[in-house]
Formats: structure tokens, C-alpha cells, sequence
């Protein structure tokens, strides 16, 4: 029945540690899914049918249990460890046995029994302890039984679904909660405490839902089907379990395995040690393409992966789960839905199953390996797998990962400015050159000591010398402090770090006497000021609380498509369809700078000032252009209508392999090198300017081209740590928001929770670095929470779509701008100290 020994398992690998075939079993199997156990010290099977097989991981034994008449269709482990209690079920019986006086019946060489608590249920495809294991959920046919672990008793009948149940799981936040899907395409909650069906959900696919798993950490529901389909739905009280993203398991498995490839060809062939590498994903001509079923969703103990590693991946919590599918093992990423390993059977050669039938995994990693129970679908073998995790996440990221800081990117500038760097060519040289009055010429005055012919009361020879430097005066009024107090409250303003987000609308404030598309909002550095550009060919300023027009800029002759605020606030520079770029002082109302349409083959996009206003970055086409300008606003009688005004390019940046540049972002708060560009191709580029190139292409960064690209500037995310200045933002029509960390150029986490068919569209981050905000074109906004990617509340409804939004940096008041496409106004919320707008 049993192989002898156990045998490793390496496929020619470099790593053969990666997977090891711990023990074989020959046994006869049941026709249907088999739901196996598996837990921190034993697994549980079936064998020769109607036989249970308990294998003890510590000591390699096994205890066969006997008592059922039928085949075995499920098992599940208690999830106490003491006693440590496994279910049994056929189509006959439901038994739970008590492992520890099982195995001391055994060792005194009687029949262990266990205690039978339900007969003739029908066709159990699934059983789930309660969290107390007072309790066990049986999926018998189209219901769900709620029995005693101790007596023969049916506390609860759950009846609803229209086909086979075919997993159920206990909700632990919430008393007397379980949720259980089908093969009718379904899940349902429920109230077993009542019988009481809570919610049920529409048909969510065209295949039968197979497996199920619970995340407590983020308050989720995960669902697969017989097509490799998973579901995730949010689980929060508010949310009415709102579906929160859906994963294509062949899709992320062919672009992780393409990313390692192309990866690796850029290393070398001979420095790819990654199994993943070398598998073909080509199909031949003529062959069958096979399903990829989820058997199995377990929780993954992902942080053996950090252990004597540096920070690979950020800061943020994340977490894990296994996915178990017929031709291997897959591990997901809760927090961006990416792949991030996976295992297939066939790539190794020692394993005796290529094809599994069905699958159970260990919750805990024991020293850093895990165990995975298999059936094959084609002979009547039982493997035990055991899985080193850390050595198949390394193997299979270290040839897309940068090893070590020194060679990752960074936002903050390490180095100064290399000699052929176009950033110090198109510098201005505003230091001044060594005097030669000073250096290299002789000095002309005799050095003789210093003579006062006169008493003179400024040498301070008059007066004897001051025993104390500086006293202050303490004779202040109560007035006079008072007012001082309050001024420096209102120059040094700190944001609230545990203010609630805005939820509350307010007001309503008109741009312009008639409706008039708003393309584009931004916010001074210090919140005082906004800026707006029009369809209508201007450029609005306002105050801080929105209650006046600052002032009105006219002069572009298409729509202003962007604007940008100096790091000075004194200037704003505007782009237009018109192909004209502008730059305006804030307190005169024509433009201090004009670049024509002889400049720009296409429309100007994107412009902003960079490197401490000493450039000019726009967009046009597929490139970028970095510009060099010098501003002077004064007159002259003579030439009044000459501009003094110089720009003059420096460099083009094209991007590769993209018809148009569709989002730009770099930092002008700081001196930084980095330029970040999005393309219609969906892909991703960092250019450094310091090296005057491109550093690195993320390719298909979302589904569709990136809409807006949004950097930490300085006032958002956590400023706290200086590594938090390479997080950055993307999102795009029907791929929600993703968080980058340009050190690895991965994405940390994404953000979901939009209603289905609609597309978030602007983003913008909290000054606190708490929330996020989100247009989208179903005419509301959507608010995060940054840590946990929660979603937390929908703004609105408006009568248009909101496709831009951005936080006042001003404080202690948080303005949020909602930017309608076709809508003349801007609207305010306000809750406590939040202020939408």
C-alpha cells in the first residue's frame, strides 16, 4: 500500500529542494472529488474506499481507521489541536473520531471508534468544522447540515441551492455566519443559528463554483471554479458584497511566466536557474487545451519568504493563499492580485503525479516547508509533497528582482549631476565666478594695523565691553502674545492624522456662467491657491476656501489640458490643444512666456515645472521634452511687444514602442532624476535624466493605458521613511488603482471596489497619507483606505462622470475636487475638519 522511503524531487533543477515527495500511497480512490485534510501534524485520506489513513508528518506513521460502509468523500480537521478531531463522510454515515483515543485504542491493541453523528445524508461532497468544533457543516446534495461534533443531532437544516454544495466556510467575525457555493454558480449566506438565508448572489459564471476560503484579515470572500476563474468579494457590513476584482489564473500564470522569461533572456541564459524560465507556454498545433480547476484556496504563511532577506517588497501588510489546480500550485497576492509563484507537477520528474484529482495543503509552514496532499486523477496514488516556499519564491524572482539598493532606482537623487548629463547642460550657472580682485592679484593696500585717529561710538572703543549677548524682553502684553500665538498656529498647520474621511457634501460653486467641460485641477504646493483649466481657453484661479476668483487667464485659442504650479508658487505654466504652451505669473494676467505651435508637432500634454523650476517637462506625441527657460516680466517702451522670455529645449525623450504619451509624473518639491511615462501601449517607462535615458519598462502595467500616473511628492503616503518616496500610483479604465514601488518595479497592492462596468479614472492621495480618493465615469467617487486598500465610501451621484479628483494640501481642512467632464461646477463636502469639493 505504502512506497517505501521517501523520494526527492529536483527535475535537473538547480534548486533541489524545491519540492520533495515525502511518501507514496497505492490505494483505491472514489470516482468523484475527494475532499482531503491536512494540518499542522497529520494528514487525512481515503483508502481502498471506505478506509481512512492518517498519517503522522512528525513520526512518518499511519493509522487506519475503519467504520464507514461506502466510499469516503470528505474530511476535515478540527481546528483545535487538542483534542485533534477529524470528520469523516459517505454516503452513509458522518463520523468524527477522536485522534488521540484512537491512537491509544490502537497502541492497547483494541478497534478505535469514533462517534457517528448523522446517517444517510446522500452524497457529501463537503464537511468544515466550527471554529469551537462544537459544530460541523455536511454539504450533502443541495443542503447544508448543521450537526453536533458530540451527538446525533441536526441543529440547523440550511436549504436553498439548486445543485450539489460543494464548499462552506465559517464567517469568524460574525456570530452564526456561514457562507457556502455551489454548482449552480452561486454563494449564499446564511444564518445557521436561524436557517435564515442572509444573501444570496446572482450567477457569477458559466462553470460550477468548486472551492471557497474566508480571509479574515481583509474581511473577503474568495471563490474558484472548474474554469480557473477566481471571484473576490469584499465581506464588510457596507459593502453588500460588492465584487472586488476577478482573477484569470491562465492569464496571470502566461504574464508571470512571460515576465520571468523575458527577465532571464535579459540576464543571460546561463545565470536563469528558474524552472518557470525554461517551460514552453506555447501549445502545439493540433493539441487540447485543458481546464485549470481550483480544487483548492488556502491561506499561505508568505513570511518565511522575508526571513534573512532584505526588504524585498514593501512595508505593507499582504497577504498570501495557495491555489490548488490539477497540474500544480499557484500563490496569489491578496494585496495585487498577481501571481507571485507557482509549482507545476510535470516540470518534475521525480513526482509520480503529473495530474492531480484533488488537493489539501498545510495553514503553517514548518521550518519553512510545507505539505501538500495530492491524488492522481489517472491511477489510484496518494502523494505527500513537501514544499520549500522560500526556495520557490527566490528561484522563481530573483532574476526579475534587484539585488541589493545599489542597483535600484530610486526617486530621491543619490549622486550629483554627471558630466554629460542634460540636466547640468541645461543648467543655469548661477554661481558666481571667484573675483580676481580677491584671488591671483595682489592687493594694493599695505597691511598695517588698524588706527581710529577719532573716537568713533560704532568701534565700540568708547563703551566697555557686554557681559551678556541678548535679553529678551518679557514686558509683553496679553494681546500682543496671544496674537503671536495665534500667527505661528496658522503658519505651522499639521494635518490631522486620524481625521475621518470626507463623506459629507456641502456645496456647490460655478466656474463659468454656462456648462463648460473642466479638464484639469491642481492645488498650490502650500493649498492656497487653485488652479483650473477650461474648455472654454482659460485658466481659473481661486483662493483656498473657493470663495472668489483669484484671477482669469485667456490667451490659448483649444481647450487647456493641463496646468502646473512653480515649486515658488509664482508662476503656472498651461498646456492646450492649440499646441501652445504658457507660462503665467500669478499676479499679472498675461503670459510671461509663449511657446507656438512651430514649436510642437501635436498637442502639448502633461506640462510641469521640474527640478526645482529650473526645467520645464511636457508631453507631445510619443515624447517627452525637457526645457530650459528663463522669465522676465519686465517691459520696455521701445519693444513692448518683444518677449524678454527665453526657453530653449534641451532634449527630446522618446518613448519606446507607443503612439502617444498618455501620462507623465516627476517630482519638482525635490531634486529628482526620475521621469515617469505612460504610453498607449499599457506600458510603463523610468527615464533617468541624469544619465539622459531610459532605465526600465514595466510592460502592461494595467489591462488599458494608464490614465494618470501619481507620484509621492513629499506631502502623501508616509513621508516618515524615506524608501516611501518611490511608492507610486496608476490607474486605468477597468483596472482599478495599483501601487508601485520603483525599487522593484513591482506592484505592491491594488485597489478595488468599483461597481462593475465602470472605470476608475483620477486618483489622488490624503496629505495624511491615510485615504484615497477615486473618480470614476458611474458618476461617483470613491474613497480607500491606503494600508488595508479598503474601500470605504461612494461619493455622489452626479450627473456626469467624475474623472479627476485631488486633495488640498492645505490644512487643517482636506478639499477634495471632483473634476466633472461635462459639468460646469465643483462641488464641496464637508465631515468634522474634511472638506470635499
Amino acid at each position: 500500500m505504502e512506497s517505501a522511503g521517501a523520494r526527492c524531487s529536483s527535475g535537473g533543477s538547480c534548486e533541489p529542494d524545491v519540492v520533495c515527495e515525502k511518501r507514496l500511497f497505492k490505494a483505491k480512490l472514489p470516482e468523484p472529488l475527494v475532499q482531503l485534510a491536512c494540518s499542522h501534524h497529520h494528514c487525512a485520506f481515503p483508502v481502498n474506499g471506505n478506509e481512512l489513513c492518517i498519517w503522522n508528518t512528525a513520526t512518518a506513521q499511519s493509522l487506519f481507521l475503519s467504520g464507514h460502509h461506502y466510499s469516503i468523500s470528505a474530511l476535515s480537521f478540527g481546528s483545535n489541536i487538542s483534542p485533534p478531531l477529524v470528520c469523516s463522510a459517505s454516503h452513509e454515515r458522518v463520523i468524527v473520531w477522536n485522534l488521540d483515543e484512537c491512537t491509544q485504542k490502537v497502541q492497547e491493541g483494541f478497534t478505535p471508534h469514533g462517534i457517528v453523528i448523522r446517517t444517510l445524508l446522500g452524497m457529501v461532497l463537503h464537511v468544515r468544522f466550527s471554529p469551537d468544533d462544537q459544530q460541523v457543516a455536511v454539504c450533502a446534495g443541495n443542503r447544508i447540515y448543521m450537526l453536533s461534533a458530540k451527538n446525533e443531532a441536526i441543529l440547523a437544516k440550511l436549504d436553498g441551492h439548486l445543485a450539489p454544495v460543494t464548499a462552506a466556510e465559517f464567517c469568524t467575525w460574525e456570530k452564526s455566519m456561514l457562507i457556502s457555493v455551489s454548482e449552480d454558480r452561486t454563494f449564499k449566506v446564511w444564518d445557521y443559528s436561524t436557517g435564515q438565508l442572509i444573501y444570496q448572489s446572482g450567477i457569477i459564471t458559466a462553470f460550477p463554483l468548486l472551492s471557497l476560503l474566508i480571509d479574515e484579515e481583509n474581511k473577503q470572500l474568495v471563490t474558484g471554479c472548474a474554469e480557473g476563474q477566481l471571484w473576490i468579494f469584499s465581506l464588510i457590513s457596507d459593502h453588500n458584497y460588492r465584487c472586488v476584482t476577478h482573477i484569470n489564473l491562465k492569464k496571470e500564470q502566461e504574464k508571470f511566466c512571460n515576465k520571468v522569461w523575458k527577465s532571464g533572456k535579459e540576464i543571460g541564459e546561463g545565470q536563469n536557474d528558474s524552472k518557470v524560465c525554461k517551460t514552453d507556454n506555447t501549445r502545439p498545433e493540433g493539441s487540447v487545451e485543458t481546464s485549470l480547476p481550483v480544487l483548492l484556496i488556502e491561506h499561505c504563511d508568505f513570511s518565511v519568504c522575508f526571513h534573512n532577506e532584505e526588504k524585498m517588497y514593501s512595508a505593507l501588510n499582504t497577504s498570501y493563499f495557495w491555489i490548488g489546480t490539477s497540474t500544480g500550485l499557484l500563490i496569489i497576492n491578496l494585496a495585487n492580485f498577481e501571481l507571485e509563484a507557482f509549482l507545476s507537477y510535470k516540470d518534475y520528474s521525480d513526482l509520480s503525479i503529473r495530474f492531480a484529482r484533488s488537493c489539501a495543503l498545510t495553514k503553517k509552514t514548518v521550518n519553512g516547508k510545507v505539505l501538500c496532499l495530492i491524488t492522481s486523477m489517472f491511477e489510484d496514488t496518494i502523494a505527500v509533497l513537501e514544499v520549500n516556499l522560500a526556495t520557490l519564491v527566490r528561484t522563481q524572482n530573483n532574476v526579475f528582482l534587484p539585488c541589493g539598493n545599489e542597483n535600484s532606482l530610486s526617486v530621491i537623487a543619490r549622486c550629483s549631476l554627471l558630466t554629460n548629463s542634460p540636466l547640468l547642460k541645461g543648467l543655469k550657472k548661477n554661481r558666481k565666478e571667484p573675483s580676481s580682485k580677491t584671488f591671483g592679484v595682489k592687493s594694493t593696500v599695505k597691511d598695517k594695523p588698524l588706527v581710529f585717529h577719532n573716537k568713533i561710538k560704532s568701534s565700540g572703543y568708547t563703551a566697555a565691553p557686554r557681559r551678556t549677548m541678548f535679553s529678551p524682553n518679557t514686558n509683553l502684553n496679553k494681546k500682543e502674545v496671544s496674537k503671536w500665538k495665534t500667527s505661528c498656529k496658522c503658519k505651522n498647520k499639521e494635518y490631522p492624522l486620524d481625521g475621518d474621511p470626507p463623506i459629507k457634501y456641502e456645496k456647490q460653486i460655478s466656474v463659468t456662467c454656462k456648462p463648460t467641460p473642466i479638464f484639469c485641477i491642481q492645488y498650490s504646493g502650500d493649498g492656497e491657491m487653485l488652479a483650473c483649466g477650461l474648455a472654454d481657453k482659460t485658466v481659473l484661479i481661486f483662493n483656498s476656501n473657493l470663495t472668489d476668483t483669484y484671477n482669469v487667464f485667456s490667451g490659448h485659442d483649444g481647450a487647456v489640458n493641463s496646468v502646473g504650479w512653480s515649486h515658488n508658487r509664482k508662476w503656472l505654466v498651461s498646456a492646450s490643444e492649440d499646441r501652445t504652451l504658457r507660462v503665467w505669473s500669478v499676479c499679472n494676467k498675461e503670459p510671461a512666456l509663449i511657446m507656438g505651435k512651430e514649436n510642437f508637432d501635436k498637442t502639448v500634454r502633461f506640462a510641469q515645472f521640474y527640478f526645482l523650476d529650473t526645467f520645464i517637462l511636457l508631453c507631445c506625441g510619443a515624447e517627452f521634452h525637457l526645457l530650459n527657460f528663463h522669465l522676465d516680466t519686465t517691459k520696455d517702451d521701445l519693444k513692448r511687444y518683444k518677449q524678454k522670455s527665453v526657453c530653449k529645449l534641451v532634449q527630446k525623450f522618446p518613448m519606446a514602442s507607443t503612439v502617444e504619451i498618455t501620462s507623465l509624473s516627476a517630482v519638482n518639491d525635490f531634486y529628482s532624476y526620475i521621469v515617469l511615462t505612460a504610453g498607449s501601449n499599457r506600458a510603463l517607462e523610468v527615464f533617468d535624466l541624469n544619465a539622459g535615458c531610459s532605465t526600465a519598462v514595466i510592460p502592461e502595467v494595467h489591462t488599458r493605458s494608464v490614465h494618470q500616473i501619481y507620484q509621492n511628492k513629499g506631502s502623501s503616503f508616509s513621508t516618515q521613511q524615506p524608501e516611501a518616496y518611490n511608492l507610486f500610483m496608476t490607474t486605468a479604465a477597468g483596472d482599478g488603482i495599483k501601487l508601485w514601488d520603483l525599487r522593484t518595479l513591482r506592484c505592491e497592492r491594488r485597489f478595488e471596489g468599483h461597481s462593475s462596468r465602470c472605470y476608475p479614472c483620477g486618483i489622488a492621495v490624503s496629505p495624511c497619507g491615510r485615504f484615497i480618493a477615486s473618480g470614476s465615469d458611474d458618476k461617483y467617487a470613491y474613497i480607500y483606505e491606503m494600508r488595508s486598500s479598503t474601500f470605504l465610501h461612494k461619493l455622489g451621484r452626479h450627473t456626469e462622470s467624475v474623472i479627476n479628483v485631488t486633495f488640498s494640501p492645505s490644512s487643517p481642512q482636506f478639499n477634495l475636487l471632483r473634476k466633472k467632464f461635462h459639468k460646469f461646477s465643483l462641488q464641496a463636502v464637508m465631515c468634522s475638519n474634511v472638506v470635499i469639493v
